[in-house]
This record gives structure tokens, C-alpha cells and sequence, in this order.
């Protein structure tokens, strides 16, 4: 539990200590010769995994407080894609969401994890749902879309797609990292973030590489999430009640395409894994198939 009276820099070096001490990160040698860097926590069981894949301004370790909350009673792994932290990038400069579902798809095979529940927020919502279309169609029993990045991709998108990559693209050159991760949580969270939260989201956001960052902006803007229907398990799409960035009508709509069911995550923006773990932690409990949700707590 976080003294949140503390100073911000004070508040996020416990977090850093807690994350290293009960969500420590490894690295994952795959048989193509790439590594992925994973965050674990929980023991395996007979129930599903539950895998965690992070937004493009972010990595693993934002699943931190949710992760911690669920490895009570489940075994959790939260990855850092491609081109984030210690995960070697893609070798295409202007990747597909396929390409990220096959070097998660090499991940999970490595690792043993054949059932599993996924979880993507944000841009790991296209990430995840290509995932679940393709080779993971076995593989995962139900998907979970926080706030879903939809993508560019589609034919009628252009205008939108060709903007989008500028802007980003001219912020990294603009701002750098440091820039971008100063500016964010002011648009991933809500005005009653705490500081905790706001330290939180910038410190993740300070650990980008402009590499993986710029292919991940390519990601998000080749790709279209209603692309990947059909999905043959059971699918739900959430939203902060205060989100920005991915506002609540448009992911709706996402999941009208989906055929998913909606709701809203009270008292979060954009980062909701963050403002609001204990929330998201009682939303992907109860995912978990032939599983009963827990008594979660708020850290605060």
C-alpha cells in the first residue's frame, strides 16, 4: 500500500522497488534468435495464464499494481513488445499487427502457456486481437480490449493515417522521449490521477526507444482492428469513463464491430491499468473461465 502523502519522486521509487521485488523482469531467448523481456508474477495452475500487452507509450511494467493484485490466485506475464525495453525489434521498419502476433505467438510457445486469458490495452489491442484471429485462436479463451486503439489501416482512413504518423513522428524529433514522457499523463490520465499515477505513467513513458516507438507508430497505422473478425472466443472492450484518447463512443463502436459487449471503467482516462488497477484486475478475474473473482482492494 502507497503512502500517497509521500513526494512524487519518493512515491515512484517505491513502486520501482516493489516492481522489482514482486514483478521482476527477465528475458525470454526465442528459436528465431530474437528476446522478448517479460514481467512475471503468480504460480501456474490448471486455470489460464493471463498475458498482458501494453499501449505504445508504455511496457510491462504499467501492469504493475493490477499484476500484483491478480498473482494471488493466478499466474501473470505482461511482455515488453518489440522494440521496448531489452525485446529485440521487429527487422521491418513498417510492421504489421501480424508481425507482433507471431513474435508473441513464439513467446507463449516458449514459455509453455497454451490457455491463456489476453489482455490488450490500447495499441496491444491490435497486437492481441491479431494474436487471437491467427494462431492463437486456440489458445486464448477469452480477449479483453482496454481502450482499444483501432488503428488507420482501413482503405478509407488515408487522410487520418498520414496525419497521424506525421504528428507522431514529429514529436519524437521535436520533444525526444524524454519530451513525449514529460507530456503524457496529462493525456492518458484524468484530472483526479494522483501523483503517484502521474510519476508512473511518465516514468514508463521515459523508457522509450525511438526504434520500437517508431514501429509501433507504423503498427498503429497499418492495422485495423475490425480486420480481425471473425474471433471465435468470447471478447469484451472497456474504456475509462474519462479517456481522451480513446473515448468512450469510439470504443463502443468497437465493439458494436466486435460483436462485444461494453462497459466503462468509472474514475480512469486512458491509462486505467494505472488509475484504476483494482478495477481492471476484478475485470480480468472474471474472465478467467470456471474462475471466481476475488475481493480486490484499491491500493489507496
Amino acid at each position: 500500500m502507497l503512502d500517497l502523502c509521500r513526494p512524487a519522486a519518493e512515491l515512484l521509487q517505491l513502486q520501482q522497488t516493489l516492481m522489482e521485488q514482486c514483478f521482476p523482469a527477465s528475458t525470454v531467448l526465442l528459436p528465431s534468435g530474437a528476446q522478448v523481456a517479460v514481467r512475471q508474477c503468480g504460480q501456474r495452475s490448471g486455470k489460464p495464464s493471463i498475458v498482458l500487452l501494453h499501449g505504445i507509450s508504455s511496457g510491462a511494467a504499467s501492469w504493475l499494481h493490477p499484476a500484483l493484485l491478480l498473482a494471488e490466485h493466478h499466474h501473470v506475464l505482461a511482455w515488453d513488445a518489440p522494440g521496448y525495453g531489452e525485446s529485440t525489434p521487429l527487422s521491418d521498419t513498417s510492421p504489421s499487427a501480424q508481425a507482433y502476433a507471431e513474435r508473441l505467438n513464439e513467446l507463449l510457445q516458449v514459455q509453455g502457456i497454451t490457455s491463456c486469458v489476453l489482455v490488450g490495452h490500447s495499441l496491444g489491442a491490435l497486437m492481441g486481437a491479431a494474436y487471437a484471429a491467427g494462431a492463437g485462436r486456440h489458445c486464448v479463451q477469452r480477449l479483453l480490449l482496454i481502450s482499444p486503439a483501432g488503428g488507420y489501416g482501413a482503405a478509407d482512413a488515408a487522410d487520418k493515417r498520414e496525419r497521424v504518423r506525421d504528428e507522431r513522428r514529429g514529436a519524437l524529433r521535436t520533444l525526444g522521449v524524454d519530451g513525449i514522457a514529460e507530456r503524457i499523463p496529462a493525456r492518458l490520465l484524468s484530472d483526479s490521477a494522483s501523483a503517484a499515477d502521474r510519476a508512473w505513467v511518465q516514468w514508463n513513458a521515459s523508457r522509450l526507444h525511438a526504434k520500437g516507438y517508431l514501429q509501433a507508430v507504423e503498427l498503429l497505422c497499418n492495422s485495423d482492428l475490425g480486420a480481425c473478425r471473425p474471433l471465435d472466443m468470447p471478447v469484451a472492450v472497456y474504456c475509462g469513463d474519462a479517456d481522451v484518447v480513446t473515448p468512450p463512443a469510439q470504443c463502443a463502436a468497437w465493439a458494436a464491430t466486435l460483436g462485444a459487449p461494453f462497459s466503462l471503467i468509472p474514475g480512469a482516462g486512458h491509462a486505467s491499468p494505472v488509475q484504476q488497477p483494482a478495477a481492471v484486475a476484478r475485470l480480468v478475474a472474471a474472465a478467467v473461465p470456471g474462475d471466481t473473482v476475488h475481493g480486490y482492494h484499491p491500493r489507496r
